[in-house]
């Protein structure tokens, strides 16, 4: 299928995907005109792509796994240590954010008493 195809298909544009082309995170057939001719598989990459992107894995890391898929099912165990790496990133991050999530909401606490107590003291 087209890059345009492609692109509609998943939901990233093609520049991204020419930036993920250009980065070695895809490898993609070319037709005999010398034009992308993305596959469905390349759909279900694309889209894991965009998760490991999501939950913060570096670029040189997703380059490192890319390369480790392309190089076929005997790079197997390396690509799931990479995961495994990347998860206990991911699990530490999102701490984080459940302690930033608890702050606010102690902090709206607080304003929500706050103006509870002022309009009960104007009453």
């Amino acid at each position: 299928m087209t890059i345009g195809e492609f692109s509609a298909i998943t939901g990233i544009s093609a520049y991204t995907l020419r930036y993920y082309e250009k980065k070695g995170l895809l490898h993609v057939e070319r037709d005999c005109g010398g034009r992308r001719d993305y596959s469905a598989d390349d759909i279900e990459w694309v889209k894991f792509i965009q998760r490991l992107k999501n939950t913060g894995m570096l670029l040189r890391d997703m380059k490192h796994y890319s390369d480790l898929r392309y190089q076929g099912d005997e790079t197997m165990e390396e690509r799931m240590e990479l995961l495994i790496h990347h998860r206990k990133s991911v699990v530490e991050e999102r701490k984080k954010w459940d302690e930033y999530l608890c702050n606010l909401d102690e902090k709206i606490g607080i304003y929500q008493k706050r103006i509870a107590e002022k309009q009960d003291y104007e009453q």
